[in-house]
Formats: C-alpha cells, sequence, structure tokens
C-alpha cells in the first residue's frame, strides 16, 4: 500500500517509472521556486516595495504576453535539442531570481521607488528566459518516458507539485508570521534559488530525445487566420476563452493586492486564502474528473461560469458594505478555486474535439497563445485604472476595483449562454489534453500547450525501457 502511496517510485515499486524520478523531484523543485517567483509572494512583495497596481497588472502578466517568445523558441529545437534549449533558459532566469533576492536586504533599510522598476524589470526578464525554456518542457517530457508509464508520471506529478504549492504556501506564511516582512521575504526567494537550482540539476539527470522537426513559422503565419477569422466550431471556441481569460486573468493578483494595501490584511493571512484557493482546485478537479467523460464539457462550463458569477456577486457586495467579512472571503477564495479547476478540466476535455487530429498541434499551439496573450493584457489595462489616491503609500480605488467585479459576474453570464450553446459529440471520446500541472496552475499551464512539435516527430534517444 505504501508502494503505490509513494510519490517518487522506487525500482522495486515501479521498475518503468524509476528511471525518471529526477522529473519528478524537478517538478516538486520548480513548483516550489515559482511558487515564490511569480506567484503571491511576488504580489505582497510589490505592494510592499510600494507598487502601484498598473505595476503589479504589468508583472503578474508578463508570463502571458510573452507567450509568442514560446513560439519563436520552439525554431531552436530542430538545431539545438530540447535538453540544451530547456537547460539554457531555466538556468539563465534563475540569474534574474537574484535581484529580487538583494532588493529584500537593501529594502530592510528602506524602501526606495527606483527598486519596483527594478523588481518589476527582473520579472520580465525571468518570464522572457522562462518562455524560451518552456518551448522545450512537455515535448522533451513525453519524448523521453514511456507510453505505458506517461499517465502515472503525470498523476505522481501532479501531486508531487500540490505538495509542493501547499508546502511553500505554508513555509511562506509562517515566516510572514514569524519574521519581519523582509526577512521573510529574503528567507522565502533564498529558498526559491535553492529548489532553481536543484532543479537545474535534476533536468541534467535525464536523457536527452532525437532533435525533432518543428513546425516551420510561414506554416504558423499562413494557418493562423484562418484558425482565428474562418467560420467554424474552432474559432467560436477560441474566442469564447478569450472572453474567459479576459475576464479571469486580473482577480488573483488583484483580490491579493487589495487585501493587502486595502484591507491591510496581514501577508500571512493572504497566503492562507491562498492555500484555500488550492484547495478549491483540488476538491473540483476530484469531483468532476471522472464524470466528465460521461456527461461531456458542456455542463461543466455552465458550472464553472456560475462558481465565478458567485464570486463577482460577493467580492461587489463585500467593497460595499464588507459581507462576510474574514471569514466570506476565505470562502470565497475556496469557490474561485473550484470555478477555476470546473472551466480548467471542461477546456482540456472539449478543445480535442473541435480540431482534427491532422491539425491537433497547430491549432492547440494557436488557441493557448491568443487566449494567453490577450488575457495577458487585461491586468494590465485595470492596473492603469485602479490606482487609488495621490498619495505616497500604495493604494487601491475600491470603486475601479468594482466594476473589475462586476464585469466578471457580467461575463459570466454571457460566458454561460455562450457555452450553452457549444455543440459537443459525446459519441467518439478523444483523450483530453491532461498533463501533471493543468489542474494546479492552469492560469499558468495552458503556456506547455504553445507547442510546435509534431508528435510524430518525437523519438527517444535511448530505449524507453532502459535506465537513460
Amino acid at each position: 500500500m505504501l508502494q503505490r502511496l509513494a510519490l517518487f517510485p522506487t525500482l522495486k515499486s515501479d521498475p518503468e517509472l524509476h528511471p525518471f524520478r529526477p522529473a519528478l523531484f524537478f517538478s516538486l523543485l520548480n513548483a516550489l521556486a515559482w511558487q515564490i517567483a511569480v506567484g503571491t509572494p511576488m504580489i505582497l512583495f510589490a505592494g510592499q516595495l510600494g507598487a502601484t497596481p498598473f505595476q503589479v497588472g504589468l508583472a503578474y502578466s508578463f508570463i502571458f504576453i510573452l507567450s509568442p517568445v514560446q513560439v519563436l523558441s520552439t525554431v531552436l529545437l530542430p538545431r539545438y535539442g530540447f535538453k540544451a534549449v530547456m537547460l539554457g533558459g531555466w538556468n539563465v532566469r534563475t540569474f534574474f531570481l537574484l535581484v529580487p533576492t538583494l532588493l529584500t536586504v537593501l529594502a530592510m533599510r528602506g524602501a526606495a521607488p527606483w527598486m519596483v522598476p527594478v523588481f518589476i524589470g527582473s520579472i520580465f526578464f525571468f518570464c522572457l528566459f522562462r518562455a524560451i525554456g518552456t518551448a522545450a518542457h512537455p515535448a522533451w517530457f513525453f519524448a523521453i518516458l514511456p507510453v505505458r508509464a506517461r499517465g502515472r508520471f503525470f498523476a505522481n506529478d501532479q501531486m508531487v507539485q500540490a505538495v509542493a504549492c501547499v508546502g511553500t504556501l505554508l513555509v511562506s506564511a509562517a515566516m510572514f508570521a514569524l519574521l519581519p516582512v523582509y526577512t521573510a521575504l529574503l528567507g522565502q526567494y533564498l529558498m526559491a534559488l535553492v529548489a532553481f537550482t536543484l532543479s537545474y540539476y535534476s533536468l541534467k539527470k535525464l536523457p536527452d530525445a532525437e532533435k525533432p522537426v518543428s513546425i516551420s513559422l510561414r506554416t504558423v503565419m499562413r494557418d493562423t487566420p484562418r484558425f482565428l477569422f474562418a467560420p467554424s466550431h474552432f474559432r467560436s471556441y477560441v474566442w469564447m476563452v478569450v472572453l474567459y481569460a479576459i475576464i479571469t486573468t486580473p482577480i488573483p493578483p488583484f483580490v491579493a493586492y487589495y487585501l493587502k494595501v486595502g484591507v491591510k490584511l496581514p501577508n500571512e493571512q493572504i497566503i492562507l486564502f491562498e492555500i484555500l484557493r488550492y484547495l478549491g482546485v483540488m476538491v473540483a478537479a476530484a469531483l468532476i474528473r471522472r464524470r466528465i467523460d460521461v456527461t461531456g464539457a458542456k455542463p461543466f462550463f455552465i458550472i464553472s461560469c456560475g462558481l465565478y458569477l458567485l464570486v463577482g456577486l460577493y467580492w461587489c457586495l463585500f467593497l460595499r458594505t464588507g459581507l462576510g467579512g474574514i471569514a466570506g472571503v476565505a470562502v470565497i477564495y475556496f469557490v474561485l478555486g473550484m470555478g477555476v479547476a470546473t472551466w480548467t478540466v471542461a477546456n482540456f476535455n472539449y478543445l480535442p474535439k473541435v480540431v482534427s487530429a491532422q491539425e491537433r498541434t497547430l491549432a492547440i499551439s494557436i488557441h493557448s497563445a491568443v487566449n494567453l496573450c490577450l488575457g495577458g493584457f487585461s491586468p494590465i489595462i485595470w492596473g492603469f485604472f485602479l490606482k487609488g489616491g495621490d498619495g505616497g503609500a500604495p493604494s487601491m480605488d475600491p470603486g475601479t476595483l468594482l466594476w473589475v467585479f462586476i464585469t466578471l459576474a457580467v461575463g459570466s453570464i454571457a460566458l454561460s449562454l455562450w457555452a450553452a450553446r457549444l455543440t459537443e459529440d459525446k459519441s467518439h471520446p478523444v483523450e483530453p489534453i491532461l498533463f501533471g500541472n493543468a489542474i494546479l496552475r492552469p492560469f499558468r499551464a495552458a503556456t506547455y500547450l504553445i507547442n510546435l512539435i509534431e508528435p510524430g516527430s518525437l523519438g527517444p534517444k535511448t530505449s524507453p525501457d532502459k535506465k537513460p
């Protein structure tokens, strides 16, 4: 029984998956580090330095709006191979994590205005080189994993990332509660640096795969307008998901920022709310993943819209009346996590049904890049209007934030009506697009679908049944 529950398979418990233990250690360490580098601690650090809502929205959006870089980076794979591209991107991005680490030390003597743009710039370059490395990530793992072991690997991958995400947030909350704020942030960034370094060496232990043949950028430029604008079920679905991305992407950063600078909750309290959001994700994913094959995706799109409508209405009331207080905010964080997971599982189940097998790679890449990029501009635009008073302290205008949630509520109703009109053929099951981190971090997981590598071009350099 214990062997079945083991997150890291041994030679005895799973000899087929055992050679890929370094990939699972990478997932664990990487999830720990990105939670700090581009998650809620990053938003809290920005607010502590005095960043405006626009600057917070900008930093949060980099991982999305840099998705075209990932498309361009795919052309490096046929020349340099999966391993070299991913190791290069991961190695360089770690250096840019040194900048906020040093800023925590300098800020102990007093935060200065110049620190905010330097911090935002470090996040930009961190996300830039992440985009380059991510171009190789999913295709490389698919190429080296034995076909029979992929399902087990991604199940374990999801579990280790869940442990890392929740564990990191708990440690971060404890640091904020027990230490001065900049000392706590220094400890978190040092932890992230160690994790990123160890994750890099975990990647180095994995075997490379044969260099792939990528879809040419000329083909992408030629076919993208057809996918996005020619009448089809795919076109309708793409623009539905774009609307979803636009109304939902701003919610996590601006809620955390408002709770810090508006409600003035302690950092550890906000971190604990984020843990509740993850618990909502896990509960929803566990409830629907087995049911969706029977019912289809459409009912879950509508359920997700209902959950987002509840989130929007609650925050409208909270901003006006303080409804529910801390307990109400805790519950709505959990509901938000359920809404995110429900939409994500439905999306990854439905998307393969609206593209042909021949065009699946390019169509899914276009779908992901468009909704990420357009959705990523949403926090930037809202952040421009959300700045509060003209004082020196960071602030957020509750009246403008109210419109963010009104937009969420109205958009959720529009999405539910749109989803109700989708056509779905359940008579011919299609394998859903699911991998380890897709449920746990759906706002970023879609970046892994931006891939111009045809599955048929992947081949392991070593026998998949032998230890690399």
